[in-house]
């Protein structure tokens, strides 16, 4: 059996799909992503594009005089990751970006008001290292490892390159950086694996914003992930997800602070391998809960090409 044979690809780490449809999406907060922390052999390369549906409420601090805010918002996502090693541990990049259009309403003092956008959103990237579980093993030794616990860390960078014009209350892009340090540990039980994350954004100043030139400062916000996923004898699997976020004040040059979040959204993914090669994930999520900020149901459908490095050895180095 040659190493080729070992190892069905879009099995392994599908959640790289991330690099597209967690990264991407304009909502940085609400993120969904099972298997984030999946062990995978080094040298392994992702490719996956995917459009959605994003539509809800916009829900605005009383300071605010904006009511009754609705967006439905349709997004094209595309993004890369890959798998290496670093210190003998298995590491992974991740970047995505996002296309987003569509139409925000809403009351503006009272009055009816509708408005059009379409542009870029911000752009995202993401390292993460492993730090308990598999090493930074090679495809045949990953065909052979039985499945651990695993334990690491991960740091996502958001940069200010989406749409963005100061006289405009509401915009694609933030026009800041922001940054999200996380841990996460995966367990296997079964056929199941059980994920938890918990981690923050912190936020820098937007300098320039509305209604030009004021400032715009933002508290940390909290978040936590859940999920349970299964993976069935056709290597497809689903997960039931759950996410909480809390905190995020902001302040507009010296006003008063905003409403504190408290979110909490809930949903399901499914992977389905369509080649060796490629697969197709599904996911919906809902807001079960919303204090300020934002309270939308999403549904995107991607697509995902794997395979190796070819310069990546096969075998342990030593094996015959």
């Amino acid at each position: 059996m040659t190493g080729r044979r070992l190892i069905p690809l879009p099995a392994i780490a599908a959640a790289a799909v991330l690099a597209t449809i967690g990264l991407a999406t304009p909502a940085a907060a609400q993120d969904l992503e099972p298997r984030a922390y999946s062990s995978s052999p080094v040298g392994l390369n992702f490719l996956a594009a995917g459009i959605g549906n994003t539509q809800g409420a916009l829900l605005f601090d009383p300071a605010v005089p904006i009511e009754d805010a609705h967006a439905d918002l349709n997004l094209g996502t595309l993004g890369y990751a890959r798998t290496f090693g670093i210190a003998g541990r298995q590491a992974i990049m991740a970047g995505g970006m996002a296309y987003a259009r569509g139409v925000l309403d809403g009351l503006v003092g009272g009055v009816p008001r509708s408005t059009g956008r379409s542009g870029l959103a911000d752009l995202r990237f993401k390292v993460g290292v492993n730090f308990i579980g598999p090493g930074a093993i090679t495809r045949e030794q990953f065909a052979k490892a039985p499945r651990r616990t695993v334990v690491g860390a991960s740091l996502t960078i958001q940069s200010p390159t989406g749409q963005y014009d100061r006289t405009r209350l509401l915009n694609l892009g933030t026009h800041r950086w922001a940054f999200k340090p996380e841990v996460g540990v995966s367990v296997p039980v079964g056929g199941w694996f059980l994920d938890a994350y918990f981690g923050a954004w912190f936020f820098t100043t937007n300098d320039d914003f509305y209604p030009r030139d004021a400032t715009r400062t933002q508290d940390p916000l909290t978040a936590a992930q859940g999920h349970a996923s299964y993976t069935f004898k056709s290597r497809a699997w689903v997960a039931f997800d759950a996410t909480w976020y809390g905190g995020g004040a902001s302040t507009i040059d010296d006003g008063e602070p905003s409403t504190r979040q408290s979110n909490t959204r809930v949903g399901a993914t499914g992977s389905i391998p369509v080649t060796r090669r490629q697969s197709i994930k599904i996911a919906a999520s809902t807001g079960a809960s919303a204090r300020a900020g934002s309270d939308f149901d999403t549904y995107t459908v991607g697509w995902q090409l794997a395979w190796f490095d070819p310069r990546v050895p096969v075998r342990p180095a030593g094996a015959p």
